[in-house]
């Protein structure tokens, strides 16, 4: 069995973002030359997230304000975690409900995905350079 990885890094300018990165890890599995195996697409920070879905502008606007409901940003004075001097307690929340990490299956050399299925990262508390790690790993 075979393994390639890559980091990808981001600096989101903003405090959230949604951005499609199925092109770059389209890229990692063409430069790992695996054709049968899985690939975890893993936010290696604990306010961001990694996750699957269509890439339509709607829906991206229904999860900025879905997420900003179940845990608002403001008053930041609502969390405990911010206390220690963070302003970010809301953006751990919004990740552990988007989720750490995808699992995609390789097949021929492809990305195993349903209809409009896409790979995107999520910022939460943008602001500084965050990594997503790149695991492939197969034949």
């Amino acid at each position: 069995m075979k393994s390639y990885r890559e980091e990808l890094w981001f600096n989101v300018p903003g405090r959230r973002a949604f951005i499609n990165i199925t092109g770059k890890v389209n890229e990692a599995l063409r430069k790992s030359n695996i054709q049968e195996g899985l690939v975890l697409v893993n936010a290696m920070h604990i306010t961001a997230s990694v996750f699957i879905n269509d890439d339509e502008a709607g829906l991206h606007q229904d999860y900025e304000d879905w997420l900003e409901k179940l845990a608002p940003h403001a008053p930041v004075s609502f969390y405990r975690h911010n206390r220690t001097g963070e302003d970010n307690g809301d953006a751990h929340l919004k990740r552990q409900i988007m989720g750490r990490e995808v699992v995609v299956a390789v097949t021929r050399g492809k990305l195993d995905f349903g209809p409009w299925e896409q790979i995107f990262y999520g910022e939460f508390d943008g602001g500084r350079k965050k990594r997503v790690l790149v695991k492939i790993i197969g034949e």
